[in-house]
């Protein structure tokens, strides 16, 4: 979809001011301090959270503004595309280009937590995304489940207690971005009510005396967690 005019100019505006907050020694350590890489986080200027979420309020939300800056492919930009976007009017078909393109967890999780999480689509995307074999692919589905359990009030039980076999099917995956999304997920709808507790609670379990290693250290830290409530 081509941009308007207007939008491109909203575009440089947004980028400009993300530009301006930005510093160094916040960009340099991203890969380092806090395991955020990929071609996204190449682009990346260095600007604070606190400044892109400073953004954002002046912003507002804006679907279009937000798939415009989604494209630049900068990494603040599509950070602040996450904070901006409007949940109401995302497709399936805009949420998977926009998770074809997750590289990094920071991305991925922020899409996740402030829209996609939002979206009457989100269910869906759940079971869609855990099916898929590529890593930030599959921790996309975990953790909009995760998200979806902390935030969306209003779904019934049984959407959690249906994705628990989920949970427990991919809970071998030991690639270390998956693992800890799937553990969050599990630790989420433990956490939701006192419904959810015993059935999760039960899975972690189960999970924690497993001969696998993985699925041993989903549980383990789960039970932990979910028996704090």
């Amino acid at each position: 979809m081509a941009t308007s005019p207007d939008t491109a100019a909203r575009v440089r505006a947004a980028l400009a001011a993300l530009q301006s907050h930005a510093e160094a020694r916040i960009r340099d350590e991203m890969g380092p301090r806090y395991g955020i890489t990929g071609a996204s986080a190449e682009t990346a200027f260095g600007t604070p959270m606190a400044k892109i979420k400073l953004v954002a309020k002046s912003i507002g939300r804006d679907q279009a503004l937000a798939g415009a800056l989604w494209e630049t492919g900068v990494y603040e930009a599509r950070m602040l595309a996450a904070h901006t976007g409007e949940a109401d009017k995302l497709t399936p078909e805009r949420m998977d280009r926009w998770r074809a393109d997750f590289d990094n967890w920071a991305i991925c999780d922020t899409a996740c937590f402030q829209l996609f999480d939002r979206s009457p689509h989100a269910l869906a995307m759940v079971d869609r995304w855990a099916a898929l074999n590529d890593e930030f692919g599959r921790r996309a589905g975990f953790a909009l489940l995760a998200c979806l359990a902390l935030h969306r009030k209003e779904l019934a039980d049984a959407d959690f207690l249906a994705r628990l076999p989920l949970i427990e099917r991919h809970a071998a995956d030991d690639r270390n971005f998956v693992k800890k999304a799937v553990n969050w997920a599990l630790r989420a709808i433990g956490r939701r009510n006192a419904a959810l507790k015993g059935p999760a609670a039960e899975l972690a379990r189960r999970l924690s005396e497993s001969k696998d290693k993985t699925e041993r250290w989903v549980g383990r830290d789960a039970v932990k967690q979910i028996e704090k409530t």
